[in-house]
């Protein structure tokens, strides 16, 4: 198979291209160059360095892909409103322009390269599920990201449209976090969680379980008793 992964620099992107790289022909998009570069020595990984966040570097990028038969955009960014009394609508800007643009961007360019019964796989955050204290931007972000998934889902029934969301994961976004991060796990055992979800042809795959279930079962309880707890978690 030929796969494309968006944000293949690091993270998750990076262990899914590696782990992929076993079987398949992996094309790693990012715009940490000397990362790429590393990862290119692996004869089945052929990198991409452009930002997919620039729809005229998605546009141009385009033209020089094959048919695919995956396409896992995973490209994000986090960045918290601290304040949100006095609203920092730059950084707001900043991430819906990475973790949502962007995904619009290769809509546009990259996807119509998926074979018919191919994937088109949506990496998001398992933040969808609840409100979280400084998560305006980034929680905004991945729930349109989501709906958006889930209304291709309907839609295009030519591909098959996976939405992912995981955990607390280790990388060098989540490095930056100042607060506790239940279950987290690495970001080699994401990707095998990925890849096994794929390969098993779930729509949707998230993990780990128990936070999940965690998440889930405090999102039907009313919402006063939620916001009152993530109101102290702030503090």
């Amino acid at each position: 198979m030929k796969v494309l992964i968006t944000g293949a620099s690091s993270g998750i992107g990076r262990s899914l291209a590696q782990l992929l790289a076993n079987n398949n022909e992996v094309i790693a998009c990012g715009r940490n160059q000397a990362a790429l570069k590393d990862l290119s020595t692996n004869r089945n990984i052929v990198s991409l360095n452009f930002d997919v966040s620039v729809k005229a570097d998605v546009e141009q990028v385009s033209h020089t892909l094959p048919s695919l038969d995956w396409v896992i955009l995973n490209a994000g960014t986090c960045e918290y409103i601290n304040d949100p009394w006095h609203f920092d609508s730059a950084l707001f800007e900043r991430v819906i322009r990475t973790n949502l643009l962007s995904v619009g961007y290769c809509l546009e360019f990259i996807v119509p390269k998926i074979k018919r019964g191919g994937k088109l796989v949506l990496v998001s955050s398992s933040a969808t599920i609840l409100p979280l204290p400084r998560a305006e931007a980034y929680g905004t972000s991945k729930a349109a990201l989501t709906y958006l998934g889930e209304t291709l889902a309907i839609t295009r029934p030519d591909i098959d449209v996976v939405i992912v969301h995981p955990g607390f994961v280790k990388t060098p976004l989540t490095d930056k976090n100042d607060f506790p991060m239940p279950f987290l796990l690495d970001s080699e055992d994401a990707a095998s969680r990925i890849v096994a979800g794929l390969n098993r042809n779930i729509k949707r795959i998230e993990f780990p379980k128990r936070l999940i279930y965690i998440m889930k079962i405090i999102s039907i309880l009313p919402n006063s008793l939620w916001a009152s707890l993530a109101r102290r978690m702030k503090k």
